[in-house]
């Protein structure tokens, strides 16, 4: 379950697919993993399901493949069988999550109101799909359960798209979100490989939410950052804001009083989640500096340099 867990969040979004060809999972979830995203729910609404869930677990093992909409015991086995490492139901049926907690394979029952909530409960399980989200309420239901069930965490699917996925993943109780927009019905039919590519980056990019915060400069002394700091302060109409080790020129130029992290100096880039943002570019070849983590006081991640230089410049991310 840990492993699924992490992989859930770090990813952000489970694309949600159904495949009526077999023969399209192997270039659907290169298309998928091209795009930033390396786990999928395929969805028992065809015949070709089964059969696509092996395809990937056997020719693309670096994807986590799951299998969603299992309504029975029946479909778990088959699920089970062809390499799936997730189950994810529409509803809450006590007697199939009953079965995969069993078999101890991790499962997402569909849960919309608190009688589900606490019947998952029950059942041992702190994590469970919100179905179908927008038409439940979407995130303000999911703020208002979410209060008296402080332990459950919630990966919402139904209605979920570009426009709207920041605004879940915000909120710290969403482990992550179910969403087809990417890779719809129709684009699998055309095998239109490169647009479910374009749209899967285009999705991650929304997700992570990539921005330059303020640049940081280095000086040799204060009396050279106190100079410079003027300039960019009259530049931008802002007034120098004195801090121990430097200047603020505003909110984007940072005057180093002597030199720091960098030949040059340093970049700060902004997320939406820098622990997200860490899971993702270790997959781009990135290093972090592990060292070099400043946490939040719940024990999140919220400052971290990269290993190495580019341009002459250090760089961080930090929470937007």
């Amino acid at each position: 379950m840990d492993r699924v867990l992490k992989e859930f969040f770090g990813n952000g979004i489970v694309p949600v697919v159904a495949l009526d060809d077999a023969k399209d999972a192997k270039p659907l979830a290169k298309a998928l993993k091209n795009g930033g995203l390396s786990c999928v729910e395929v969805t028992f609404r065809t015949d070709a399901a089964e059969e696509s869930i092996r395809t990937i677990a056997n020719e693309i093992p670096d994807m986590m493949v799951g299998a969603g909409t299992v309504l029975t015991i029946h479909q778990v086995d088959s699920a089970l069988e062809a390499g799936a490492e997730f189950i994810v139901s529409p509803g809450l049926n006590p007697e199939v999550a009953a079965y995969c907690i069993y078999k101890k394979i991790p499962v997402f029952p569909g849960c919309a109101n608190p009688s589900d909530i606490e019947t998952a409960i029950g059942l041992g399980l702190d994590v469970v799909k919100f179905f179908p989200s927008e038409a439940c309420g979407g995130l303000p239901a999911i703020k208002a359960m979410s209060a008296p069930y402080h332990n459950i965490k919630f990966m919402p699917t139904g209605g979920i798209c570009q426009g709207n996925i920041k605004s879940y993943l915000d909120f710290k109780k969403i482990i992550a979100c179910g969403g087809s927009w990417m890779a719809s019905r129709a684009m699998i039919k055309e095998k239109n490989w490169a647009g479910i590519e374009k749209l899967t980056k285009n999705a991650v990019a929304e997700m992570l939410g990539f921005t330059i915060k303020h640049i940081g400069i280095n000086r040799d002394n204060e009396d050279e950052a106190l100079t410079e700091g003027r300039k960019f302060a009259c530049l931008f109409g802002e007034e120098l804001d004195r801090k121990e080790k430097c200047f603020f020129a505003g909110p984007l130029v940072e005057m180093m009083k002597q030199n720091g992290r960098g030949a040059h100096g340093h970049i700060a880039i902004g997320v939406n989640s820098v622990e997200r943002a860490v899971y993702h570019l270790k997959k781009r070849g990135f290093l972090l500096d592990e060292s070099s983590g400043i946490y939040e006081e719940d024990g999140s991640l919220k400052l971290i340099y990269f290993k190495d230089e580019i341009a002459g410049f250090a760089l961080h991310l930090a929470q937007n």
